[in-house]
């Protein structure tokens, strides 16, 4: 294919800025301004570099040119002038070699003059699409798209930048081809509308502000003040206090850039996907299409008790691990504070068939379930089988570590367990930290038993899921080593028949049978709550 030509820009049909993908994959440019977004911080630095003297002088009353430098104004007025036109020039140049194209099943952007990449991600193994606006691009109404796929630590493909409704538009185009969609063979230019989408949730700017001050950094920044307090009237030693100095900086800081991430946080369904949108100063929309979640976490730490909050992160192909960065944070949490009802509600958005007549019963057990003390599920009662808990059980089905580990765990023991559903396995652990992970039975790569000597002295094993990397890390604490096994049997074959069943990458083929629509995901979800 012949490359766009330099004035070439992304086709239009319909109303203003909307996106067509042309039929035979004709390449298109990223809008003009978008190097200079990205790079204004090098524009900024040349003109701090030579402008800083300047400016200090100006504000002095002083003269704004040293006289030693008088006679080589010009000169250095060139070099400033030079540097600037290189630096243009560079920004002109990767705005020009910057190109993509959607065919063939494929996105693809070619980057680069002197060193050429070109980087590709297929249609069919899009894990998930985000709109990103830093300030700067929002002052412009310009937005990032970016492509994850499978096994890839970074973003696959990124575009930087488009105006924000082309990205739209783009993005649902591409989520159109993900899901199968084909475009109408009469009108094959034709742009795909974006999909509408139901607003489920939103957390109200409060509830985020209170989650922050009653997080962990919280306590045990309180924590370290008390200490001080305490140490300083003992030894009457006040340099305690100036400890404290770091770590009321950095909390701050982490504060500010966890509501900045968090602002205005809502969740709607659409059938291209989960549509996720926050941020105070810099957006970001995410968009997952269903089943492309690898993992699912529910935690409470002990202070959320109090208002029944809950956390909700996820393990999604493509974002890669944790990380430190606040952005890896960001794009893994699918709720950042939320009551029950609203855990109920994106569960029932991330496994729409939950596997169970009863789910609120099972999911409540996962939450804030206890084993009875002494009770017949204490660790001697089979794994169930697919099919889901047993009616009636007074934990869910749940099934926990035997009473013999509760001198390794006095706390968990009667917490730490797990249920299998015909859809996913439920694992819960913690007695004040509280966690439910849920694990998709397709979604299982692999597993292993770890024992150690103390677990093999108490005759217990931990049970490791192996998914993709991310902040949930699935594992069986401490169940019963006759429990591990049979546990681990019968989830090899469970995922092995789920697997079967997911015959195509394309979500599209495997919903569509089961959910003509997104109404029918709106009255799973009030199934769960």
């Amino acid at each position: 294919m012949t490359p766009a030509g330099a004035g070439d820009s992304p086709a239009t049909s319909g109303a203003a800025g909307q996106v067509s993908v042309k039929p035979d994959g004709e390449w298109l440019r990223v809008h003009p301004a978008s190097p200079f977004i990205r790079g204004w911080v090098a524009l900024a630095a040349i003109g701090f570099f030579f402008g800083r003297d300047t400016f200090e002088r100006l504000l002095q009353g002083r003269p704004l040119m040293d006289e030693m430098y008088s006679g080589r104004v010009p000169f250095l007025l060139a070099g400033g002038g030079l540097v600037l036109l290189l630096a243009v020039l560079g920004f002109i140049m990767t705005w020009y070699f910057t190109r993509y194209q959607v065919a063939e099943g494929y996105v693809r952007v070619n980057t680069g003059f002197l060193f050429k990449q070109q980087r590709q991600a297929r249609l069919d193994r899009v894990q998930a699409i985000d709109i990103v606006q830093p300030l700067l691009a929002r002052i412009f109404g310009l937005a990032e798209l970016k492509f994850e796929v499978a096994d890839a630590g970074e973003s696959a493909v990124r575009l930087a930048y488009l105006r924000i409704d082309d990205a739209r538009q783009l993005r649902a185009t591409i989520l159109a081809r993900a899901a199968g969609l084909e475009p109408d063979p009469e009108r094959p230019g034709a742009a795909l509308p974006e999909a509408p989408e139901f607003v489920v949730l939103s957390v109200p700017p409060s509830r985020l502000v209170g989650s922050l001050l009653l997080s962990e950094q919280s306590f045990f920044v309180a924590l370290g003040a008390v200490a001080s307090v305490v140490l300083s009237a003992l030894t009457e030693n006040r340099s305690f206090y100036f400890y404290l100095i770091p770590a009321a900086l950095g909390l701050a800081a982490a504060y500010w850039a966890s509501f900045n991430r968090g602002y205005n946080f809502t969740a709607a369904i659409s059938p291209d996907g989960i549509r996720l949108r926050y941020g105070l100063l810099d957006t970001q929309a995410q968009t997952l299409p269903p089943g492309r979640i690898q993992a699912l976490k529910v935690s409470q730490p002990p202070l959320w008790r109090i208002f029944g909050w809950y956390r909700m992160q996820v393990n999604v192909a493509g974002y890669g691990g944790p990380g430190s960065n606040g952005e890896g944070a960001s794009r893994t949490t699918l709720l950042p504070v939320g009551v029950l009802a609203d855990v109920m509600r994106m569960l029932s958005l991330v496994l729409p068939d939950p596997g169970t007549p009863d789910p609120a019963r099972v999911f409540a057990a996962g939450l804030t379930g206890l084993a009875p003390a002494g009770g017949s599920n204490a660790g001697g009662s089979p794994a169930p089988a697919a099919g889901g808990p047993v009616a009636g059980d007074p934990d869910g089905g749940f099934v926990t570590s035997p009473r013999r580990v509760r001198l390794l765990a006095p706390l968990g023991r009667r917490r730490n367990g797990f249920a299998a559903t015909d859809t996913a396995l439920l694992i819960r652990s913690g007695r004040l930290w509280r966690e439910l992970v849920v694990v998709p039975h397709q979604r299982t790569q692999s597993m292993a038993l770890h024992q150690g000597p103390l677990a093999r002295r108490f005759r217990v094993a931990d049970l490791v899921l192996h998914t993709t990397a991310g902040p949930v890390s699935p594992r069986v604490i401490q169940a019963g080593l006759d429990e591990a096994r049979a546990l681990f049997d019968a989830q090899a074959a469970r995922a092995r028949e789920a697997r079967k069943r997911q015959t195509s990458e394309q979500w599209l083929a495997q919903v569509a049978p089961r959910q003509p629509d997104h109404q029918q995901n709106q009255q799973e979800g009030q199934q769960h709550g």
